[in-house]
């Protein structure tokens, strides 16, 4: 991945992974596949490795990527779903031509029509969303606790109170700036 770009955060979860493509959506907004080149990159490193992207095709990602975001929002909210995005997350679903299958260590893989293309990659990312809103996996979808993330993120932790989408990056953020605070008000400490 070339160093020009922003890191990819791949968590275990496809869809909210894919959701995670843009972050701090209310603050210094990050776009980590601003070319059709970074799609590839980004599919690649999720198991969908396909062949290219075109301008059209990153187009298209970004709306399922913002039709899951507000999908996932909503239902983590116990919202009514938007319509405009349940309607983008079907047509990409059905769109794509993807396979499950299994491997000899018995782990499943998704198999990409041939040659590959973006839209197939992109029906097996809007079919992991359509499981995780419909309630079909174990967990719950919740909001990042940052104020300027606020990222949905599918939370599997054995007691569902995960606050955070990634302790690396917001919760690291708020547990630096609530030390912070705490060294500031505490008597006899130093001004920084």
């Amino acid at each position: 991945m070339r160093a020009e770009f922003p890191e990819f955060r791949l968590g275990s979860v496809l869809a909210t992974s894919f959701t995670g493509t843009l972050s701090e959506r209310h603050g210094n907004t990050v776009e980590r596949i601003p070319a059709p080149h970074r799609l590839v990159d980004w599919l690649e490193g999720s198991g969908l490795a396909v062949d290219s992207c075109t301008a059209a095709q990153l187009d298209l990602a970004r709306e399922l990527r913002e039709s899951i975001h507000a999908a996932a929002t909503a239902a983590a909210r116990q919202d009514a779903l938007p319509a405009s995005a349940v309607h983008v997350i079907n047509d990409c679903s059905a769109q794509g031509r993807a396979a499950a299958i299994l491997t000899p260590e018995g782990r499943r893989r998704w198999r990409l029509s041939s040659p590959s293309c973006v839209e197939d990659a992109l029906g097996v990312i809007a079919a992991d969303a359509i499981g995780i809103i419909a309630g079909e996996r174990d967990g719950r979808l919740a909001l990042c606790a940052s104020p300027t993330c606020r990222a949905a993120f599918f939370d599997t932790s054995q007691s569902r109170t995960r606050k955070w989408c990634d302790m690396n990056t917001c919760g690291n953020r708020q547990k630096k700036a609530r030390f912070q605070a705490n060294r500031h008000r505490s008597p006899g400490s130093e001004p920084a």
